[in-house]
């Protein structure tokens, strides 16, 4: 029976690829949608376990997350620089790193913090951490070697944004990778940051760093030319933070317990602080991506229905048309039984051909997405199978066995007298 089906469907190839693509493809849609959400679900909790809380000024905790674990470009508000002294001299905090945002090269964000984030972050693969206010260290996806003089412009490439022309920072080290935005940063004293810009100590004032849309409008005459400050780029760093500090957007604090974390979300949430854990934010932010999947993976489901309603159709005509040889095998003694398992099997093997298909071109499209959104945004984006994968699977391929029986029946009740009059 085996080589019946197969001589069958050589001499029928063309429709048989034809009926392969369509299952293959309506399965692929799937596929790739739920790889996909997995992939930025796994990539993105990844990326925030380094980072145990985050305090920022009041507003949209979302947007202090994305900005400061992953480093997309927003305006945010300052709270006031004392919050930092505090955070290093509480005696719940292991250590607590300042964030500060604004300037650009390229592509890179150049981002102001201390060095115990470079420690954080894994420490060195190459060079040695910035001493003084002219030295930087490079992500590790920064494709910049270590000597070049960084001459960073405010706010984001490519949008009028203004060159710095006071200061330029020397990377003299590279992170090792970390599969974060941070591969893709520029890392910077943050005090460089603040003089740079003009940021005396002191300073709590409600300072915007513009985005996209507000820096093309605004550049100019928020820092117009002559804007920037003289900075001593040999002048060496200093990490002790006092209360009289300039507004800061935001400060990465690793709790000493976890019983401290919680203490400290609640005591910096209030007033002119906005304490959150990261994990919980993203939470959140799956939930709306579970909606979006469910979404898609309707359409997808919708997909694969209409494709089973048309292969039934066509399949139901194709038994029709093969009436005639369909009673030659039962007049030259073929039970009802193997009329039956030939009909069956030849649609099962195109339908198990299509969902196989399916499932690898949804893992090389998912691929394809992650490769692309991990190169812009620098987090790694790991597109992998699970057992709920392989069970999703065997449940096609049972629907399939159930869809093939219609046409098969068919066949199976064929009169063999009745098909030889067809």
């Amino acid at each position: 029976m085996i080589g019946f089906v197969l001589a069958d469907l050589r001499r029928l190839w063309l429709g048989a690829a034809v009926v392969v693509l369509l299952i293959a493809f309506a399965t692929a849609l799937g596929v790739a949608v739920t790889l996909q959400e997995r992939a930025l679900r796994l990539g993105s909790a990844r990326a925030a376990d380094r980072f145990d809380v985050v305090v920022g000024a009041p507003g949209s905790e979302t947007q202090l997350v994305l900005s400061s674990i992953f480093l997309q470009a927003s305006p945010l508000p300052l709270m006031p620089g004392d919050t930092l002294a505090r955070l290093a001299a509480d005696p719940r905090v292991a250590w607590a790193a300042p964030v500060g945002f604004g300037d650009s090269l390229g592509d890179y964000p150049v981002v102001g913090t201390s060095t115990v984030l470079v420690d954080a972050l894994g420490g060195l693969a190459e060079g040695i951490p910035f001493a003084t206010l002219g030295e930087a260290v490079a992500g590790a996806a920064v494709d910049l070697p270590v000597g070049y003089a960084v001459k960073p412009t405010h706010g984001l490439a490519g949008l009028g944004g203004q060159t710095h022309a006071e200061l330029s920072y020397r990377i003299v080290g590279r992170l090792p990778p970390t599969g974060t935005a941070w591969d893709k940063a520029i890392l910077v004293p943050v005090r460089a940051v603040w003089s740079i810009h003009g940021m005396e100590a002191g300073e709590a004032q409600e300072h915007q760093h513009e985005n996209e849309e507000e820096h093309a409008a605004q550049a100019v005459s928020a820092h117009g030319e002559g804007d920037d400050h003289a900075v001593d780029p040999a002048a060496p760093i200093d990490e002790l933070w006092d209360a009289d500090l300039p507004g800061l957007p935001a400060v990465i604090v690793k709790p000493k317990t976890i019983a401290d974390a919680y203490r400290l979300r609640q005591d910096y949430r209030g007033g002119d602080t906005l304490a959150v854990f990261p994990g919980e934010v993203l939470t959140g932010l799956y939930a709306t991506l579970g909606d979006a999947r469910a979404v898609l993976a309707a359409v997808a489901v919708g997909a694969e229905l209409l494709v089973a309603a048309a292969l039934l159709l066509v399949t139901v005509i194709h038994v029709g048309q093969r009436r005639r040889q369909i009673g030659a095998l039962r007049a030259f003694g073929a039970p009802r039984l193997a009329v039956f398992g030939i009909v069956w099997s030849e649609l099962v093997l195109l339908c198990g051909a299509g969902i196989g298909l399916g499932y690898a071109l949804g893992y090389a499209a998912a691929q394809a997405l992650s490769a692309v959104l991990a190169g812009e945004s620098g987090v790694s984006l790991p597109v992998v199978f699970v057992s709920g994968d392989a069970v999703m699977a065997l449940a096609l391929l049972a629907g399939a066995g159930l869809f093939a029986a219609i046409p098969a029946l068919l066949a199976y009740r064929e009169s063999p007298a009745a098909a030889l009059r067809a």
